[in-house]
């Protein structure tokens, strides 16, 4: 059994050579990636056309695959192109050079402005990279990179793939590649050098054909002449001060109107630093060969002024800081404040004033001693009200944020209507307060639609700019608590005094606008409709004839909101006593403080006909006849009533009275519950209708309230004549409808004797304290679309003096991002952020034109057409990466730019020009030509490209492209190279 085991146990040790290993699993997935991605085969494409490389789009895909455990990132970058004409090209296949090699030899495209890497180092149009998929992921060692090398071009061969492949070898910063390109019988090598100090034989033209011409290694005598690209890059940085045109605002002398750029009502725009940093001026010789320039350590002819092509381009300067965008940032910071208005300032304003007013003696005199409304004088010294005094017992006088002068400064932009300390002229002054406004129809005043803000000539958006330069420029959140505490202050002395807030709209408030502009119009509402009673009173006192205004039909006494229904039509209930002059004119000295009502042209009409008939049936409140209508069975002309204007409401309130009805539920006792509490406006206009019209009836009512809902027909009646019958819609015959019921309940009562729809005084007094307890950052919210859409115009208004194309667009961005954003309540942080950050984004590129308008002297050209074109190069420097100046160093931006060099090299030549020159050590300073070191600074970098064709590697192989790219930097030297040889015999 031994002897039969012992070859048993020799079996398992035998190796198959058959599994396949890691390295041919990862040969043969990037073989798969290939043919997944169609690289395989003939590459064909048409010649690039001249600066494809920076018009024409780059895509790229990418994939992972893994070398045993080590991930790896394969991605292949191409340029779009349309596809070419294959019948035509398949002739020249049998003998044409692979793509990628025909590449390394064009011309057109030689450094482009913005490009990988890749393509600047070998002008390819198609690659693939492999690279570690992690970025802390290295390829370190000699036999890793070899093994990699390898695995590339065993893919390559077996697929027959004619696009270059790359490998990234060292750490990613370096930027290191090797990598192969395979065709029928010729191949390429793409190989690198990347030194951080360079030798110094290769500082110059000549040293770097010397190393080209050793690595071609050509074996020809006569070696076919180089071609060459050269370009030098020299950056500016001291633009020197008066370049720059925008002075920072004086902040102190804020008050006195407009200083530096910034008033109360606007908003600044501009950059506090010099948004272009950097000026970088490329010199391009595209097309020398070898021989023509002569480049050496001790001679140069390569002068920036000869160069036959300049391009330019501008570094712009990281974030620069730019006054609209600290101010929107500043407003925005304080939405995340905490404190509240007491907390800031101290115990509130308000209590204190509560305690002086609160005393007793005074409480009833008030009942006791009737005055007529006092008139106060509405001046900016009455509008400064004791906030201050308080502010000051617990503060200290010096501690108040705002100072008198910047107060006054402020309340005199927000109510223009108190400039005049006599307030007689008021109504004629509130009008015209707002003349300068832009045309209501245009597209920027209609911007408050869509971010729900509010008009741009409104009290709201003016109190928003305001608060936004307070915020930063005095006192800041402090500042901001002030100035609302006296605005909140003015608006209770306005509601109490009757006067009317100036910036708003009438009628009831619109809610298309924020909340805060709605109760300030809610509040004008109020104001209207108690002045339009204390008006009527004191008309009444005065002549003792129906007097007052032709509004709506009263809307009762303060107190009236507490009669029951049942009062109106028995006795006297106290609206009847006030509303009555002639009937009861011997009792008018005891009752002329009661009248609460100064609207008495509802008696036109009725009034003087019945008086003599009973109460119930004396028509009352008629405005004018309703055209032909008569009354179905008195036969009386039809009269429409005087009514009762619905409440306004706010849009907090509308839905504070959709959640009561929905919570009553879907039960028929519920149902009824929220129809009688939707019919408080249609019973109030029963009851006028039944008042103007004696007799009437519910068709009467319902032929002029909802004509809809009383149909006509014609019939034959019992004589054969043709006549005209009418009756009720079917709804209003459904049993237990809410209009029948209604009518039945209404008492004819005229409107200025109803209980009142909208409560003025208990309304106003909601609005004043819902503005007393908005603590600054609940302000800030609720401002904060008045303060972007101030922004957007300010954009808006600047960009058209500037005409940026790319402005234009972006800002068509910002409008529809922030009408999504801003059209909901309370919108994330996060979303308000991004609209801030468009609008900074927007300002820069402004003050970007400004800047570089200002340093090529736009403005200064008298020249017409230079202007123009001056003009069109800023435009073009502010949208391409890069460009190309018109005419080089000879043309109109040439000599501006040379000038801006030889201006800078004068300021920092500190010591004299010629002392530095003999000071300085290295080479590469001395060597530009004596004109050339006083007008430019030593180049910045430096890049060359070699090229030639050239047979390898023996003197009978087909003749190839080499290409050898370099670049020069104060702390970088690289050498790429791309050597192809004939593998046909090799």
């Amino acid at each position: 059994m031994a002897a039969d085991s012992e070859p048993e146990s020799e079996v398992f040790e035998i190796t198959d050579f058959t599994t396949a290993s890691e390295w041919e699993r990862f040969i043969s997935k990037i073989e798969e990636v290939l043919n997944d991605w169609k690289l395989i085969g003939i590459s064909s494409g048409k010649p690039l056309e001249k600066g494809v490389y920076t018009t024409g789009a780059w895509e790229e895909k990418s994939d992972e695959i893994s070398f045993a455990d080590f991930k790896f990132s394969i991605t292949h970058h191409y340029l779009v192109q349309e596809p070419s004409d294959k019948d035509g090209k398949e002739e020249l296949v049998e003998d044409a050079l692979p793509l990628p090699m025909q590449d390394l030899l064009c011309m057109n495209n030689d450094f482009p402005p913005r490009a990988h890497c890749l393509v600047r180092w070998y002008g390819l149009r198609e690659f693939v990279v492999i690279a570690p998929a992690a970025n802390n992921d290295a390829v370190l060692s000699e036999s890793k990179c070899n093994l990699l090398l390898s695995s590339v071009s065993i893919a390559l061969g077996n697929t027959g793939c004619q696009v270059p492949l790359f490998v990234q070898i060292h750490h990613k910063w370096r930027r290191m590649y090797v990598g192969e390109c395979q065709g029928p019988g010729v191949r390429t090598d793409f190989e690198m050098v990347h030194l951080r100090k360079v030798p110094n034989q290769y500082t110059h033209l000549s040293g770097l054909l010397d190393i080209f011409k050793s690595k071609i290694g050509c074996p020809l005598t006569p070696l076919p002449p180089v071609s060459m690209a050269i370009r030098l890059t020299y950056v500016l940085q001291d633009w020197q001060q008066y370049f720059w045109p925008q002075q920072p605002p004086d902040i102190d002398a804020l008050v006195g109107g407009e200083v530096g750029g910034l008033e109360f009502g606007k908003l600044p725009l501009g950059a506090c630093e010099d948004p272009i940093s950097e000026l970088h001026l490329a010199t391009t010789w595209p097309h020398l060969t070898e021989g023509i320039i002569v480049e050496n350590d001790v001679y140069s002819d390569l002068d920036p002024i000869q160069a036959p092509q300049w391009s330019v381009r501008v570094r712009k300067a990281d974030n620069p800081q730019c006054l609209l965008g600290d101010f929107l940032t500043e407003f925005f910071k304080l939405c995340r404040r905490k404190e509240s208005t007491d907390e800031i300032l101290g115990r509130s304003a308000f209590e204190e004033e509560g305690k002086e007013v609160a005393d007793i003696t005074h409480a009833l005199s008030k009942l006791t001693e009737p005055a007529p409304v006092p008139i106060h004088k509405l001046s900016v010294t009455n509008m400064v009200h004791s906030a201050k005094k308080k502010i000051r017992k617990h503060r200290g006088v010096d501690e108040s944020p705002l100072n008198n002068e910047v107060l006054n400064t402020i309340l005199l932009f927000l109510f223009p209507d108190a400039a005049d300390k006599l307030a007689d002229g008021f109504e004629s002054r509130t009008s015209t307060s707002a003349g300068n406004n832009p045309p209501s129809e245009s597209e920027d005043y209609n911007l408050f639609n869509q971010f729900k803000s509010a008009p741009s000539d409104s009290l709201t958006y003016k109190l928003a700019l305001c608060l936004c330069m307070i915020n930063f420029y005095h006192g800041g959140v402090k500042g901001v608590a002030h100035l609302w505490q006296e605005f909140v202050l003015e608006m209770r002395y306005r509601w109490e005094n009757n006067y009317l807030i100036p910036g708003l709209a009438n009628g009831p408030p619109d809610l298309r606008c924020c909340l805060l502009h709605q109760k300030l119009q809610m509040l004008n509402c109020c104001i209207e409709r108690k002045k339009a009673r204390d008006e009527g009173k004191r008309g009444s006192m005065s002549d003792r004839s129906p007097g007052g205004t032709s509004g709506d039909g009263g809307k009762g006494a303060d107190h009236s909101g507490d009669n029951p229904d049942k009062e109106k039509e028995v006795g006297k209930s106290w609206e009847s006593w006030s509303d009555s002059e002639e009937e009861f004119f011997e009792c008018l000295s005891d009752t002329e403080d009661l009248k609460g009502n100064g609207q008495e042209n509802g008696k036109k009409g009725g009034a003087k006909e019945g008086n003599k008939e009973p109460v119930n049936l004396k028509p009352e409140g008629r405005l004018h006849p309703h055209g032909k209508l008569t009354l179905l069975h008195p036969g009386e002309p039809l009269y429409i009533p005087i009514t009762q204007e619905p409440a306004p409401m706010t849009e907090d309130l509308l839905e504070e009275q959709s959640e009561v009805l929905a919570k009553l539920g879907t039960s028929a006792e519920g149902a009824h519950l929220r129809a009688r509490m939707q019919s408080a406006c249609l019973l109030s206009d029963m009851e006028s209708f039944k008042a103007a019209n004696p007799g009437c009836c519910l068709e009467d009512f319902v032929r002029w309230y909802s004509p809809r809902d009383y149909i006509e027909e014609e019939v034959v009646d019992e004589k054969g004549n043709i006549v005209i019958k009418g009756e009720l819609s079917a709804r209003m015959k459904i049993p237990s409808n809410m209009w029948v019921e209604a009518w039945e309940t209404a008492k004819p009562v005229p409107a200025r004797r109803q209980k009142r729809l909208f409560d003025d005084t208990r309304e106003a007094e909601k609005v004043l304290h819902y503005l007393a307890v908005q603590k600054p950052a609940d302000l800030a919210r609720h401002l904060l679309p008045c303060i972007i859409h101030a922004a957007v115009l300010k954009v808006k208004e600047e960009e058209a003096l500037e005409d940026i194309s790319s402005v234009k667009k972006i800002i068509k961005q910002i409008i529809s991002h922030s009408s999504k954003v801003l059209r909901f309540p309370n919108p994330e942080d996060k979303k308000l952020e991004e609209i801030i950050a468009q609008i900074m984004s927007v300002e820069a590129v402004i003050a970007r034109a400004r800047s570089l308008k200002a340093k090529f002297g736009v403005e200064k050209c008298e020249n017409e057409e230079e202007k123009e074109d001056l003009q069109r190069f800023v435009n073009c420097l502010l949208e391409q990466p890069e460009v190309s100046v018109v005419g080089a160093g000879r043309g109109p931006a040439g000599s501006i730019i040379h000038k801006l060099f030889v201006n800078a090299q004068r300021v920092s030549a500190v010591p004299p020009l010629d002392e530095e020159l003999r000071r300085s050590g290295p080479a590469e300073e001395r060597r530009p030509n004596t004109g050339g070191v006083a007008d430019f600074p030593p180049p910045t970098g430096r890049e060359v490209i070699l090229r030639t064709t050239v047979p390898r590697p023996a003197p009978y192989s087909k003749p190839l492209p080499q290409r050898m790219y370099s670049v020069l930097t104060k702390e970088d030297f690289r050498l790429a190279g791309a050597f192809s040889a004939d593998t046909t015999f090799f």
